[in-house]
C-alpha cells in the first residue's frame, strides 16, 4: 500500500487544517519545498498536493510553490484545489505534476470531468471529500445533497482512474480512519481507494492495509506526520514501499 505525505500550501506555506477549517490552520513549514525533499528523503514514492488558497479562489494559486516542488523532487506527485476547467489541469500538468484531482467540478460539472478522463486518461483522480457521508465543494466551504458512494460510482462510469475519499469530520484530528465508510465505498467500485483524513498511528495503517484487498490501494497522511505520531520510515517498513517507486509515472496511470 503507498503510504502518501500530504503537502498543503496556504499562502505560500506548508499547513495543515482541523476538519476543514481555514480558521484552524497551522504552519508547519515556511517553505513547502523542502518538506517535499525531506519526505523524499524518508522514502516517499509519491507525493499529494492541496493549493488551499486555490480551492477557494477556483484556479491554481499557489504556481511557484508547485513548480519548484515538481522541480525538486523525483517522485510523482498528484494535486488537487482550485482544478475546476480544462485550462488549469494543463497547467498543473505543464508544471511537471502527474495526476490531477477534481472535486468541486465531479459535482457541478460532471461532462467536462468525463471529457478530461478521455483527454489525460489514467490521470484523472477524483477527490470526494465527505461530510456524513455527502459531498462536500468548493474548499470544504460547501456541502451538496450528493452522496459519496453515488458520486463515486458516476465518476468511475466517466473514467476516473482513482478515488480519494477524505472524512472532513476526521481530517486533522488523529482520531482514526472512517473504515466503515471506505468499506462501503470499496463495495461500490473497482477502481482504487486512497484512503485520507484522522490517521493518527501505525496502528491506523495497518487497519487500513486490511482493506487493500478490496481495493483501498494508497493512504495519504498529513497532521501525524507533520506531529511526529507518525515517523515515515516505521509507516513504510509497516504497511510496505508503496507501488510505484521504480515505475516511471507515465506507465503507472492506473496505480498499477
Amino acid at each position: 500500500m503507498d503510504v502518501i505525505p500530504a503537502i498543503d500550501i496556504l499562502e505560500g506555506r506548508c499547513v495543515r487544517l482541523y476538519q476543514g477549517d481555514y480558521e484552524r490552520s497551522q504552519v508547519f513549514s515556511e517553505n513547502p519545498v523542502d518538506m517535499a525533499k525531506q519526505w523524499v528523503d524518508q522514502g516517499a514514492t509519491r507525493l499529494h498536493l492541496v493549493d488551499l488558497d486555490g480551492a477557494k479562489a477556483g484556479k491554481v494559486v499557489n504556481i511557484k510553490a508547485i513548480e519548484a516542488i515538481a522541480a525538486a523532487v523525483p517522485v510523482p506527485i498528484e494535486i488537487g484545489g482550485g482544478l475546476r476547467d480544462r485550462t488549469s489541469v494543463q497547467q498543473v500538468f505543464n508544471l511537471g505534476v502527474q495526476w490531477a484531482i477534481l472535486g468541486t467540478i465531479a459535482v457541478e460539472k460532471p461532462q467536462l470531468v468525463q471529457e478530461l478522463c478521455q483527454e489525460f486518461p489514467g490521470k484523472m483522480i477524483i477527490g470526494i471529500d465527505a461530510r456524513d457521508g455527502r459531498v462536500a465543494t468548493r474548499g470544504w466551504l460547501e456541502t451538496s445533497p450528493v452522496l459519496a458512494t453515488q458520486l463515486a460510482v458516476q465518476m468511475q462510469e466517466l473514467g476516473a482512474a482513482a478515488i480519494i475519499y477524505t472524512d472532513i469530520h476526521r481530517d486533522g484530528t488523529l482520531i482514526g480512519p472512517n473504515l466503515a465508510a471506505l468499506r462501503e465505498l470499496a463495495a461500490k467500485i473497482s477502481i482504487p481507494i486512497i484512503a485520507s483524513g484522522g490517521v493518527s498511528s501505525v496502528s491506523d495503517l495497518l487497519s487500513l492495509l486490511g482493506l487493500e484487498i478490496q481495493g483501498v490501494t494508497g493512504v495519504i497522511v498529513g497532521r501525524a506526520l507533520y506531529t511526529g505520531d507518525i515517523a515515515l520510515p516505521e509507516a513504510l517498513r509497516a504497511i510496505g514501499p508503496g507501488r510505484i517507486q521504480d515505475i516511471p509515472p507515465n506507465l503507472d496511470s492506473t496505480f498499477a
